[in-house]
């Protein structure tokens, strides 16, 4: 991807930090259903 000027970096790198923080609380909120699960069934 070609950056033009700093924005557009910041801008794109803003966003990515963003996406990956999103898909990081999405996998844990399974996971931590999961731990809980299995404290109460035991």
């Amino acid at each position: 991807m070609d950056f033009y000027t700093l924005q557009d970096f910041l801008t794109f790198t803003k966003g990515m930090g963003y996406g990956m923080m999103f898909i990081a609380l999405m996998t844990f909120i399974p996971f931590w259903l999961f731990l809980t699960d299995r404290e109460k069934r035991g």
